[in-house]
């Protein structure tokens, strides 16, 4: 399937890039083994993570609780499990937007 996501019998790990600061809130293309995620939110006080939990959230009706950062908490680079997803689910639902 995608190479950014990772199945688990419990859920699916993202893998990410994070751009802050951006123009407006958006999943973008990916970019090798990472989906590229631009968030308006600076990367101050964990409020680009936040706003990457909010994002994604939405993006995948799911739960904000089921949605976390495992990886990566103050670099671009993150590793995002979500949890209770399977991962066909997961690509069927970042294609449709």
């Amino acid at each position: 399937m995608n190479s950014f996501l990772k199945s688990h019998p419990d859920g699916v790990y993202l893998s990410i890039k994070v751009q802050p600061r951006a123009s407006k809130n958006e999943i973008g293309e990916a970019l090798g083994n990472e989906l590229k995620i631009k968030v308006t939110a600076p990367p101050v006080d964990s409020a680009a993570n936040q706003a990457v939990i909010d994002l994604l959230a939405e993006e995948l009706d799911c739960p904000r609780s089921k949605i976390k950062i495992v990886k990566g908490q103050t670099s671009r680079h993150k590793t995002v499990w979500l949890e209770g997803l399977m991962e066909t689910v997961v690509s069927t639902r970042l294609k449709a937007k």
